[in-house]
Order: C-alpha cells, then sequence, then structure tokens
C-alpha cells in the first residue's frame, strides 16, 4: 500500500526521524490557514512555505506540483492552481492524475554558517541476498536512476543482518561516506538509526527520502518521503490502514478487492483467472508462449464458487482490450467440478455480457468430472485439460 507523502513523514516522526514539517489542506482557504499555523510555530526557516501536490507518483515538481510560496496570497493562488488539477509525470498514466489535496510545508532552506546539502536515501529488500539494505548517495534531489546510470560509483549500500540489525558503526559509515562530520555526522547517525527503526516497526517494503538534506546549521531531516507498507502486515497497523486514499488506485482493483480477489491490472489482451500466485505467474508464461499479451493478474484463491467466479467475470470484461479469458485451476482444496459449476452458471447468469471465448483448464480432484460438466453444458466454453493444449486454444482464438 503507497501513501501520500504527508502520511509518510508522519510514520516518520512517530519514530524519531526529524522532518519537514507541513499540514495537508483541501481548497486554497484550508492552505492558508495552515501557513498561518505553521508561521507561528516555526523555530527556524525562511518565512516562506513549500505547496506540493498529494499524489501517488514521483516527479511532481517537473509537473508544475511543487512550488514555492513567498506570501500568504501566493499560498492562496498557487494550492488553488494546483489543487484539482491533472498533475502529469513520468510516473503518472498519461492524463495524468487528480490532486485533490496539497501538503503546506516550511521551507528549510534558509541561510546559515554552512551551504545545506541534499542526499538521498532509502530502506528495501534486497531480494538477491534476502536482507534489508540501506541504498544512499551524495546526489540527492535529482532521479536515482539517473545517478545509477552515469555516475553509479556515487551510489552506495549497506545491508543489515536481521539477526542484530542496524548496528552503530554501520550509522557512521553511511555519514562518513556522505562526507559529513562534527555535529552534522552525530546528526545522520539518529537520523539513519531512527530511520530504519522505522521501517522495520512499520512492515514497510520501501522508505525512499530524497532529499535528505543537511540544513544550513548542520540538522539532518527528511524533505520528502516514499513509504511503501506491505499490505500482507497491514492487520498489526489499524491506523495505518486507514491511511489508504482509494482515489489514488486503479478502480478495478479497489473493486476486486471489495469481492475478495486478489487483481493487477495489465496491459494485454488475455484475462487470467487462476487459484494460487504461483499458478497465475504460471499461466501469464503460458499466454505469451501462446502469443498473446497477459491483461491482468487474477488469484480467486480457494474459494471459487459461482459468486466468486462471476464477480472475476464481471471485473475481467471491463477491460475492453480482453479478447478472451483463460480460466486455469488446480483443484487441491477447492474440486474443479465445483469451479466448473461456478463457471457455468456465471455463464448462465451473465448471458450476453460475455462476448469474448473462455478456455477452462481444470485440473487436480474431480478434474474428469468437471470436464464433462462444461463439454455438456451446451455452452461456448472451450475445455481444456494440458498445460499446452490450454496455449493452443488460446492461440487459436487470437488468431
Amino acid at each position: 500500500m503507497n501513501l501520500h507523502e504527508y502520511q509518510g513523514k508522519e510514520i516518520l516522526n512517530s519514530f524519531g526521524v526529524r522532518i519537514q514539517r507541513g499540514r495537508i489542506a483541501h481548497n486554497h482557504k484550508e492552505a492558508v490557514d495552515v501557513a498561518k499555523q505553521l508561521a507561528t510555530e516555526t523555530e527556524t526557516g525562511t518565512g516562506w512555505w513549500v505547496i506540493k501536490a498529494q499524489v501517488h507518483a514521483g516527479g511532481r515538481g517537473k509537473g508544475g506540483g511543487v512550488k514555492l510560496a513567498k506570501n500568504l496570497a501566493e499560498v492562496e493562488s498557487i494550492s488553488q492552481d494546483i489543487i484539482g488539477m491533472m498533475l502529469v509525470t513520468p510516473q503518472t498514466p498519461p492524463e495524468g492524475k487528480k490532486v485533490n489535496q496539497v501538503l503546506i510545508a516550511e521551507d528549510v532552506y534558509y541561510p546559515g554558517d554552512n551551504e545545506p546539502e541534499e542526499y538521498y536515501m532509502s530502506v528495501l529488500l534486497n531480494r538477491e541476498t534476502g536482507r534489508n539494505m540501506i541504498m544512499y548517495s551524495t546526489e540527492g534531489g535529482v532521479d536515482i536512476e539517473t545517478v545509477a546510470e552515469e555516475t553509479p560509483h556515487l551510489i552506495y549500500t549497506e545491508e543489515i543482518d536481521p539477526a542484530l540489525g542496524l548496528l552503530g558503526f554501520q550509522a557512521r559509515k553511511i555519514a562518513f561516506n556522505l562526507g559529513l562530520s562534527g555535529g552534522a555526522l552525530k546528526e545522520m547517525v539518529k537520523f539513519v538509526s531512527a530511520l530504519y527503526t522505522a521501517f522495520v516497526k512499520s512492515d514497510s517494503t520501501m522508505f525512499e527520502i530524497n532529499p535528505v538534506l543537511k540544513t544550513s546549521d548542520d540538522k539532518i531531516l527528511a524533505v520528502d518521503a516514499k513509504v511503501s507498507l506491505d499490505d500482507s502486515a497491514l492487520y498489526r497497523h489499524k491506523d495505518y490502514a486507514e491511511m489508504r486514499d482509494l482515489r489514488e488506485e486503479t478502480p478495478i482493483e479497489v473493486e476486486s478487492r471489495a469481492e475478495g480477489l486478489n487483481y493487477v491490472d495489465l496491459e494485454g489482451n488475455v484475462g487470467c483467472m487462476v487459484n494460487g500466485a504461483g499458478l497465475a505467474m504460471a499461466t501469464m508464461d503460458l499466454i505469451k508462449q501462446a502469443g498473446g499479451e497477459p491483461a491482468n493478474f487474477l488469484d480467486v484463491g480457494g474459494t471459487a464458487d459461482a459468486k466468486r467466479v462471476e464477480a472475476a467475470f464481471r471485473i475481467i470484461l471491463k477491460d475492453t482490450n480482453v479478447k478472451a479469458i483463460l480460466v486455469n485451476i488446480f483443484g487441491g482444496i477447492v474440486r474443479c467440478d465445483r469451479v466448473a459449476q461456478g463457471v457455468v452458471d456465471a455463464y448462465t447468469n451473465m448471458g450476453d455480457a460475455i462476448n469474448v471465448p473462455i478456455i477452462v483448464r481444470l485440473q487436480g480432484t474431480n478434474a474428469k468430472e468437471a470436464k464433462e460438466l462444461i463439454d455438456k453444458s451446451g455452452m461456448e466454453i472451450i475445455s481444456a485439460t494440458e498445460f499446452q493444449e490450454a496455449a493452443d486454444k488460446v492461440q487459436e482464438v487470437l488468431a
């Protein structure tokens, strides 16, 4: 589950990570009120404000979604321009994403004895080693992909032993590699330690802070926060689960979640209905082998009854790119004949709504009975038994 910047910062702050302070506003009048409140609370700063569009996408500044306001009149006018706009960035769909709210944040690039400096830092899982790692660079405030491509030697990584956690010498090593010393080094050590604690205890899959700022008076703080939480761990964090913004998610994925289905929207022409993530991945390979492109990942789980199968069909058919549907079920916990009956019932209930060929492959418990049920149904459902047979059937209907 992805979070907005302001939500990610709330989590960071709760674990002692210093952040750029700010508050959310849903309209331009509220933005002015928030700016006035921040002005009375800010201990240091320029007296200006940063207006940031809150959408689940990076590169907001490039699309005009991050701007500096030097007075309250600018806070109002900039907020009015940003709220409601369709923000287009390198990470949004071509049509962009609608901005429903903005973060009014303090400007922390104030003058002082030293020049402010920006760094990049993220915490995530290294899937090759099965360990968490901290990735960091002196090149903050820019696309890390560009840094990796043009100056890969400026990207450092620090892997953490899961049994020991982040050790003191590792936090100091990170600070040294960023070229820090004195008070700034001590601040960075505290920042890194708190950041890693927040990552672990919030059950996150990624923290990305770009930039991490060293202010002119050597404070270290998070100016941005891109946070992704592990959906499977949300039962431990009811307050985090309430942060989900359904407006930022694909409507079809929201609907599928409400139906208890695991659905991921893709850009292909063959819909998939499968039970089990591993079989779903293999099914997508099967579709590619047959010359098609998977239109979705859809796992109906172990209770593929008529109601669930019908819901799955309706969701798949909302994608106008779908030219065929492959139902690939392994009957272990669930019996194949029960699934077959669910397919037949769903086909009957939906009638003309099903306007593409359906290939059904059922293997496992009662697979023979399931095939007979489908073959005798009199409906335009193509049954298959073997993987290759199903691939050939997909190829035939796409030809």
